[in-house]
């Protein structure tokens, strides 16, 4: 048998201040998918062969490659929230500001739909309205590759931003059925008492995201700290066998029993 292909991918954490704290915006997948059915989860997919197009990522070079090892990634979780809950990272031409709500809207109501079905591309969608996406925005926030054990596995890389002014996050009803903006915190709470599903690496996210009570917090703290790649190993413990991640990727945990961890991995439905 060869080996077993892994599968490049890319997840954009968007958060928000709000008067309980900073908030983080996560989608429920629709319970007819095969993979993490029911689970919440950030924005997020596989990368697709047209998110390498290099004019997609022309104006974030500026003479040098800013973002070496995550360029197409940076492009794929750009696509993907567009996608998936129509948040658009993205500027006119020349410009440094955002887009704001009626011009992100009016994008989404003539091409979200069709890039959705494959019918189109993020580079002609980009040409037509004349922007740049904002590449340099989102920040490089965790690296995981699923274990070897897994009969499916991911390369992902994860990015925090702030979602931008004016923008709303809806979910697409599609791959996703329902949304919601939460604390890390309470997402953390609701997990443990089994009133929502979430997955380990997702989780894991949220135990990093709640040391921060602020959005800048959170930026700031991400740029400063070097992104340790995560390939969770298994070890025999003296109570049976246990699950390793690097214990300065950030998340306050270095190891859990294997039971544990199997409790949170995606299920298909019945």
């Amino acid at each position: 048998m060869g080996e077993q292909a892994i599968i490049p991918s890319a997840t954009l954490l968007l958060v928000r201040d709000a008067p309980g704290g900073l908030e983080v915006f996560m989608v429920k997948r629709n319970h007819a998918i095969d993979f993490m059915p029911g689970a919440m989860v950030f924005p997020g997919g596989k990368v697709d062969p047209a998110d390498s197009d290099p004019a997609l990522t022309a104006s974030w070079h500026r003479g040098e490659d800013r973002f070496p090892e995550t360029l197409t990634a940076r492009v794929a979780a750009i696509r993907e929230s567009f996608e998936e809950c129509g948040i658009l990272l993205a500027r006119e031409r020349g410009s440094d500001a955002l887009l704001d709500e009626a011009r992100a809207r009016s994008i989404d109501a003539r091409h979200r739909a069709a890039l959705c079905r494959g019918e189109r591309d993020l580079a002609a969608i980009v040409a037509e309205e004349d922007l740049e996406l904002a590449g340099d925005l989102p920040t490089h926030f965790a690296h995981w590759i699923t274990p070897e054990m897994m009969p499916k596995r991911f390369d992902t890389h994860f990015f925090l931003v702030e979602t931008p002014a004016g923008q709303s996050a809806v979910h697409d009803g599609g791959e996703s059925v329902d949304s919601v903006w939460i604390t890390p915190q309470r997402a953390i709470a609701e997990e443990a008492a089994a009133r929502l599903s979430i997955i380990f690496p997702t989780l894991m996210q949220l135990r990093k995201l709640a040391r921060h009570a602020r959005v800048a917090d959170a930026l700031a703290a991400s740029r400063a700290e070097p992104v340790v790649t995560v390939l969770p190993h298994i070890e025999e413990g003296g109570e049976g066998p246990v699950l390793h991640i690097p214990i300065d990727a950030g998340y306050g945990v270095s190891e859990m029993s294997l039971e544990a961890f199997s409790k949170k991995l995606p299920v298909k439905p019945d």
